[in-house]
């Protein structure tokens, strides 16, 4: 089993030792895959677990999955949150999507190396997708009024879990007005990681219920 990373062990203690092997392992495969294929930047990518690893952790404090939860994760890239939640949270089915192929490639390797059976990956603009899900997640994909036009007709309500059914995205900056609703959360990361720099940069949580009826007016990357 992998070595954990020394600050993803202060930051998150009470992760089970399984989970944090896997998480170490996944870092090990991101640095193999990212030689080949730029997913991270390349000037930071021996900071991995703290510039990339432990904001998608960071909702680990605030999130519990019920059984058998569906959660969609769109633009997944290299995996970030998607594949990092798929190790946090077993009990729960994780559809990562993403419209790049090569990116699709590797998010597949990593799931089927890692041995994780709760995973599905699909090369698909999400507008195609016709089921619903308790969570949608992305990492900085778009514009986040863009982000919701995309999926908001993809969002089941409820609210079994610790948080209500709705979109998690993680984003730097300020919100954008425009968007017209009100976050039902919203944490910053410099708070949930004491002592990590991380300026001006959240996790923002939007109910399913709240999300507008968006238009959007550009294509999907």
């Amino acid at each position: 089993m992998s070595t954990p990373h020394p600050q993803i062990l202060e930051w998150f203690p009470d992760l089970p030792e399984r989970t944090h092997g896997l998480l170490a392992g996944y870092a090990e495969l991101m640095r193999e895959w990212n030689a080949k294929i730029n997913l991270v930047s390349r000037k930071d990518i021996d900071a991995f677990e703290v510039h990339h690893l432990a904001p998608c952790l960071a909702i680990t404090r605030k999130l519990k999955l019920m059984d058998g939860a569906r959660v969609l994760d769109v633009g997944t890239g290299g995996g970030l949150p998607g594949l990092v939640l798929a190790i946090c949270y077993p009990q729960a089915r994780f559809l990562l999507a993403d419209s790049i192929a090569k990116k699709i490639r590797v998010v597949d390797d990593i799931a089927k190396r890692l041995d994780l059976k709760n995973v599905e990956v699909r090369q698909c603009r999400v507008e195609s997708l016709n089921r619903e899900f308790d969570f949608i997640t992305g990492r900085a994909v778009t514009a986040l009024p863009e982000f919701v036009g995309w999926v908001r007709k993809l969002a089941r309500k409820g609210a079994k879990h610790s948080l209500e059914n709705g979109l998690l995205y993680w984003k730097g900056g300020p919100l954008e007005e425009s968007l017209g609703i009100k976050p039902r959360h919203l944490w910053a990361l410099g708070e949930l990681l004491p002592g990590g720099d991380y300026p001006e940069k959240f996790i923002v949580h939007f109910l399913a219920q709240d999300l507008p009826r968006a238009k959007t007016t550009q294509k999907q990357s």
